[in-house]
């Protein structure tokens, strides 16, 4: 047992707690991309050059997940949440400082170190203080606060600076990550790792081929979702040619198209989930192709941009099949995830800012999406034919 398991009426908030990590975690990640275009005029830099501060906390966290989970593996997880926000409190507020933008390149790398290990400590110690049969609704509470992140504390920041400074947004981010420290010091439970995995069982996952195949669904074709997002905000500015709120709006859409997706995308995945996994990423790559044509009408592009976000509800599903295929290692999984989760937020924005360097229109970003979508199905149908040659095709419920 990772955490000792307390009443559902305690557990309110340590889960709050945790909840709000994973809120700053989501601010720290998203709100940069909607902040672009103040980051390039900041720095007198164009914005493909500005892409690479949303590549540079990809990296730290494709570097954080794996060392850090691995380096507290025997630590009390609750120690192990409080020095991963002290890392995003001085990550976050180092960047607000930044004098260039080589520099606050590096303090992003720093940002996102401990990103993944601070979500996969924290998913182990709400399932450890989770009554029997609870376990998903506890982690599910944890996660939430990514998905609020989305729906408000992006457009909210996005607001903030465009009125004030993006500085000031990454000043409160590193504010937040303060109260957060503090409040899982006197709320999250003590939780000693008990039974720490050996690390030779956690690394051994690496060599089942299939799970690098699910995995690289996500390395490649979730670049998509970041190669449209990243630039969202320079899309509305310079195509669609609408007012500078309509920026908060799309990014808000994007929030809650991305928690509806998540929930009918998990429910048909319980009676189909590889074949929902394909079906949605082939509309995927419709709807790249829509945001080319829909970016000249605000109403079409906040639709498109609600389509968009719907399909991160994939990334549930692809971690479940992850599981499924491979039965021990899941610290390592878990961190697998991540990495493969950010190294397409690196890859899209990447593939994007060459797009834009080349002379194309941001909209047309939505061209080099639907690609990135495509190498995703690819993956995909890898998968599925060594799934079939496992005899390891999931029945129908």
């Amino acid at each position: 047992m990772s955490a000792p398991q307390i009443k559902q009426g305690a557990a309110v908030w340590p889960i709050l707690a945790m909840a709000l990590g994973t809120f700053v975690l989501g601010l720290t990640e998203f709100s940069a991309m909607s902040m672009l275009p103040l980051i390039a005029e900041s720095f007198s830099v164009t914005p493909s050059l500005a892409g690479n501060v949303i590549s540079a906390y990809a990296i730290g966290v494709v570097i954080g997940a794996p060392l850090f989970m691995l380096l507290t593996n025997k630590t009390n997880r609750r120690t192990a949440l409080i020095v991963f926000t002290g890392m995003i409190l001085l990550g976050n507020g180092l960047s607000a400082i930044a004098s260039s933008l080589p520099e606050l390149v590096v303090y992003r790398v720093l940002s996102g170190l401990p990103h993944g290990a601070y979500f996969g400590t924290a998913l182990l110690v709400a399932s450890g203080m989770a009554p029997k049969g609870k376990r998903a609704t506890y982690m599910s509470k944890v996660f939430a606060g990514l998905t609020i992140a989305t729906i408000v504390g992006v457009p909210m920041a996005t607001l903030v600076g465009q009125n004030l400074s993006w500085r000031v947004c990454m000043a409160i981010v590193a504010v937040l990550a303060l109260i957060t420290m503090f409040l899982i010091y006197r709320l999250v439970p003590s939780s000693p790792v008990t039974n720490p995995t050996r690390l030779r069982e956690e690394f051994g996952v690496l060599k089942n081929k299939l799970v690098w195949s699910i995995s690289g669904i996500i390395f490649v074709g979730f670049g998509g979702v970041f190669c449209i997002y990243t630039y969202l905000a320079d899309t509305i500015i310079n195509v669609t040619e609408t007012p500078e709120v309509t920026i908060s709006i799309a990014m808000m859409m994007f929030g809650i198209g991305t928690t509806i997706g998540n929930l009918v995308i998990s429910k048909l995945a319980d009676h189909s989930p590889l074949a929902t996994t394909g079906i949605a990423l082939l509309c995927s790559v419709a709807i790249a192709i829509m945001y080319v044509f829909a970016a000249t009408n605000i109403w079409w592009l906040y639709v498109t941009v609600f389509l968009l976000g719907a399909s991160v509800g994939l990334a549930a599903v692809i971690q479940s099949m992850l599981l499924d295929v491979s039965p021990t290692g899941h610290a390592m999984i878990g961190a697998l995830v991540q990495c493969a989760f950010n190294t397409a937020n690196a890859i899209g924005p990447w593939v994007g800012g060459a797009l834009l360097a080349s002379g194309a229109s941001f909209n047309e970003t939505g061209y080099a999406s639907a690609m990135l979508f495509v190498g995703g199905f690819i993956m995909w149908a890898l998968s599925y034919l060594q799934m079939r040659n496992r005899n390891m095709l999931p029945a129908a419920s």
